[in-house]
Formats: structure tokens, sequence, C-alpha cells
């Protein structure tokens, strides 16, 4: 299989593998350091800002599964494309944003992003986003790898402190607008997705769907929830016992219809998905409800050719 690096530096490190880490085609993310002029700096070092290095991660990719030009769209995603000084509450050199190409080719396509992200329009500032040539990269501590799965709740605590979350809803919340979602959905999956509706039991499409596979945001394609964890609750809408990856979705209060419940959206485009209740089987005692029209389900046979190979190891 052929495999490409990519380089991005985005700020504190912990807040950028993530959005990468179970994308279709990439097969690993590694945080770490690069572009200064220390050999194996420590984490302490880097921080003390007399390194020259930032904070970054490197991706290994696939890019006959995915292109390097949607890694570039997710990582200006994730950022404040406009702060010269670092990344919200992190500030200094080692928090400063930064596409380090690895070929001609990347370079031209990053130079081209950050050209898109100036004419976007969203922006009043200047884009402030470095392009590099890559440098030595060096892997940071274990602790610091895939820190969002081994702290959860302190890593979802500092992203949102960080203001990195409220600036991401601010700027990137429905990328598509209302008029190409219409097109793009039919009109249930409009109205559960976009407008918090809520489709009929058992007159639905998956409540009752036993075939393998996993399914995924009918808006985004994000990952979200697998047939190994799905069980009949008897309620008449889809139930799992768990997200495929709890990064990929996020929970609000919700006070609708005079009842306190708990919502459940998807993370990348904010999608309306359903409810998680404390009612559900071992191990979790969580049911995650959710419509189906906010799904698309990926049959096992499937996952190869939509992109999703990766998760045919689960089968």
């Amino acid at each position: 299989m052929t495999s490409e690096l990519a380089t991005f530096a985005g700020g504190c490190f912990w807040c950028m593998v993530p959005p990468f880490a179970h994308l279709p085609g990439v097969k690993k993310v590694v945080s770490g350091y690069t572009g200064g002029h220390v050999e194996n700096p420590t984490y302490e070092q880097v921080c003390s800002g007399k390194t020259g290095h930032y904070e970054a991660i490197q991706l290994t990719f696939d890019p006959h599964v995915i292109a390097y030009e949607e890694l570039l769209q997710i990582f200006g995603q994730q950022i404040d494309p406009t702060d010269e000084a670092g990344q919200f509450f992190d500030r200094g050199e080692a928090y400063q944003t930064a596409i380090f190409y690895h070929n001609e080719a990347q370079k031209q396509k990053a130079l081209a992003a950050k050209k898109n992200l100036a004419e976007s329009g969203g922006f009043t500032k200047p884009i402030a986003i470095k392009i590099l040539p890559a440098a030595p990269f060096y892997p940071a501590e274990d602790y610091h790898q895939d820190y969002y799965e081994k702290e959860p709740q302190r890593y979802k605590s500092y992203r949102i402190s960080s203001g990195r979350d409220t600036f991401i809803e601010k700027h990137w919340k429905g990328n598509e607008s209302p008029a190409d979602l219409r097109k793009k959905l039919t009109k249930i999956q409009y109205e559960i997705t976009q407008e918090n509706g809520t489709e009929p039991p058992f007159d639905n499409e998956y409540w009752d769907n036993h075939r393998e596979g996993i399914y995924v945001d009918i808006v985004s394609g994000e990952p979200l929830f697998s047939s190994l964890d799905k069980f009949d609750s008897g309620c008449g809408w889809p139930s799992f016992t768990k997200p495929l990856h709890p990064e990929n979705v996020k929970e609000k209060t919700d006070h609708n219809h005079n009842m306190i419940r708990t919502e459940v959206r998807s993370e990348r485009v904010d999608s309306h998905l359903g409810h998680v209740f404390t009612d559900g089987p071992k191990p979790t005692g969580l049911r995650y409800c959710i419509n189906s029209a906010s799904l698309r389900f990926i049959p096992k046979e499937e996952l190869v050719e939509t992109g999703y190979g990766a998760y045919l190891k689960l089968f």
C-alpha cells in the first residue's frame, strides 16, 4: 500500500489528533515536535520556547483513500488561522500554526489551501499559517500520544476552556449552506439533522437492521456507531451501547418537550443524532437512541470500496 506523510502544527497537539485519528485512509497519527534546532527535545524544553520547535502532529496516510487536500481542509477547520502568536490560550512559538510540506506537490496544495482560506470571506485578518519545508520530527513522550483516549475528561475540559471548540463552532459549523444541505439530504434527513427532529418509532430505516457494518453521519460521513454495539432495545429506533469513537459525538442537555434529556450530536458538523439514556445493557449501561435518518449504514462487504476499509478488521 502507498503511504505519505503529512505534518501539521495547530497549537496544542492533544487537540489536533482526534480529527484525523479515525479517518479512512489515515494509518497513524503521532504527536511530536518539529521545526527546531535541538535534537530529541523534551516537552519541557519545547514549552520553554528556546528550541524553536512547534508542537505538531505527523500523519501517515494512503493518498488513494484520502487526498492531501482533504487533510488540509480538516486542518484548517481545527485552528484560528489568523492567530500569529499561538492558538487560543496557548501562546508562543511552539503553538503557532504551520503546514510542513514533504514534497513540491504538497507545498503547492498547502499554498492553495491557505489562499482559499484567505478568500473564503470568513476572516477579516490575514491568514497566519506558515508554509515550511518538513524538518526532523521527534515523537513526543508516550504520555502525550492519544491523550484524548488516555484522559478523556481532562481532554474535553481543556478543549472547552481553551476556547477552541467555541471558535470552531462559530466559524465552521454548517460549512454547507442550508440550501446545499436541502439538495443533498432528503426531507426527513434535513429535519432530523438540522432541525432537531424525531422520526417515528418502528417506521425508520435501521431500527431492525441486523447486518454487520458501521453507521456514519449522513452529512459528513464521520464514523459514529458499529453494528457490534447495536442491540434491540424495543424502543423502535436504532440503539447502541456506545459510540464507535467517543470523540466523534458530543452531548448537550436538552430541555425540550418539558423533559430533561441528554442530546447526542456529531462532533464535526453538529448534526442532531438522538439522545442517550442510562437504561442500556452491560457493559456500559447506556442506550444511544439514534434516528435512522441521521445515519448512513455501510455494510461490512462495502467498507473497502467506500473508503472505510480500516474498519474491516472489527469484523
